[in-house]
């Protein structure tokens, strides 16, 4: 009993976020210290961290605060890809802009536009990423050391929230839904990364090779034969998935 005592006490406990986790002086042992210091985005089956590649350990607050801003931004960027990607293979044919110029497998469809988009594009990142700098980062002439958050900023906190949906909330709620942002920001980044790999390695949309799989092995290399080459590639999948699903129902 006296040695299951001293194992209890010196487990380190969790403390609210408020805690000091982010101090740029202050060194952390591990990912397992900085989340009992108070820092979010630890959940089970890993309540006390994961680091597999160990970029937490032996860092200080402010490399530990600016690996934050950089899981949220990628986070953000790859839910939003994960959608587009569906959504994009879906509406084509359909949709109001670049028709008869887009098509095919998402992982082609940024090369495809006409290089005004290209710029347009360009424009709104830059402007984007200016707002975030100037929202979290330091000016470089105000320190002695490059690449840091200003003090008292929480990563990802851009004041930006259209849809309101931090409005009324208080500290602890937010606290609760900034998991519950991360761990779908890990799973979009682990999404779209199979995504991209699929669509390289077969050449076809997600969705009509995903189906071709399930009604049998041999029709997705039938469909690689039937639509390569094409034209419209996505026009000729859809059509072979819509001939494999006639066929399956018979």
């Amino acid at each position: 009993m006296p040695m299951l005592v001293t194992m209890m006490a010196a487990k380190p406990q969790v403390r609210a976020s408020g805690a000091d986790v982010f101090q740029k002086g202050k060194n952390y042992a591990n990912i397992q210290e900085a989340t009992a210091a108070g820092l979010i985005g630890a959940s089970a089956p890993f309540p006390e961290g994961l680091d597999i590649l160990g970029f937490c350990n032996g860092v200080d607050g402010a490399t530990l605060q600016r690996y934050r801003e950089a899981e949220v931004a990628h986070s953000r960027v790859c839910m939003l890809a994960t959608v587009g990607f569906l959504v994009g293979e879906q509406v084509e044919g359909s949709s109001f802009l670049f028709d008869a110029q887009v098509t095919g497998p998402a992982v082609n469809h940024f090369q495809q536009v006409p290089l005004p988009f290209w710029f347009a594009i360009g424009s709104v990142i830059a402007i984007a990423e200016s707002a975030r700098v100037q929202a979290g980062w330091q000016d470089p002439g105000q320190s002695d050391k490059l690449f840091l958050l200003k003090d008292g900023y929480t990563p990802g906190d851009l004041s930006f929230d259209p849809l309101g949906l931090g409005n009324g909330k208080s500290a602890e709620e937010l606290d609760a839904l900034r998991p519950k942002e991360l761990n779908n920001g890990r799973l979009a980044m682990i999404a779209i990364s199979g995504m991209v790999a699929q669509e390289l390695v077969d050449g076809l949309n997600i969705l009509p090779a995903d189906i071709a799989l399930e009604l049998g092995n041999g029709d997705l290399q039938k469909m690689e034969q039937a639509c390569a080459g094409k034209v419209d590639e996505a026009a000729c999948a859809k059509a072979f998935e819509a001939s494999l699903e006639a066929a399956s129902r018979m």
